[in-house]
């Protein structure tokens, strides 16, 4: 569990949707902290937008179709650009399991299974991800209300035992492709995802 101290290093990042302030926190990775990217001045908001984004390398940074993280991510970065709030980007890459694990759930996925079947059959939990580090990033910046950008109830679910309040969702839906499509069912008819462009 991270400290309050474990913020590293405050910075600025130029990026392709406009600047944002950026601090990074320790992981249980040393060389790959957490990132924060900040835009606006929270301490001045009552209410703030944040977006918890877990690590996705293959969606973030290779573009992956399999999933829609890039897509979310992008989103993300322009709704906060554009309205100011905050996006905590999370080390657990592929739902906690690691890239390599990821790859290899890939190759199972291939076989017929889908991403939750995958990771059990991997000796995994459908999805070991917890939100803890990112309420202790939100009491650092002390953020106290929120709005929270998600499809993802357990992300909701996560905030009941702590001080913030979520006060309204924001959905971040993804137009389904051929290559995502059973991918975005599991989430949503497996797993409980709020996909409300999927019909049954």
């Amino acid at each position: 569990m991270m400290n309050k101290t474990d913020s590293l290093v405050h910075s600025k990042l130029s990026t392709k949707f406009g600047p944002f302030d950026v601090k990074a926190y320790s992981s249980v990775y040393e060389d790959f902290p957490h990132l924060v990217l900040i835009k606006g001045d929270i301490s001045k908001q009552q209410v703030i937008d944040v977006r918890i984004h877990s690590e996705c390398m293959t969606g973030d940074v290779f573009s992956s179709t399999r999933c829609e993280c890039g897509d979310q991510l992008d989103f993300s970065m322009q709704w906060v650009q554009k309205h100011g709030g905050i996006i905590i980007y999370l080390r657990q890459e592929g739902r906690g399991i690691g890239l390599v694990n990821k790859l290899k759930a890939y190759n199972l996925q291939d076989q017929g299974l889908n991403t939750m079947e995958a990771n059990i059959h991997l000796g995994f939990h459908s999805d070991p991800r917890n939100y803890d580090e990112a309420i202790e990033i939100l009491n650092d910046l002390n953020v106290r209300k929120i709005r929270l950008l998600t499809n993802n109830p357990e992300k909701i679910n996560a905030f009941d035992h702590s001080d913030i309040k979520i006060l309204d969702r924001i959905p971040i839906e993804i137009s389904p492709t051929a290559d995502n499509i059973n991918y975005l069912e599991t989430k949503k008819f497996k797993m409980g995802h709020l996909l409300n462009k999927l019909k049954t």
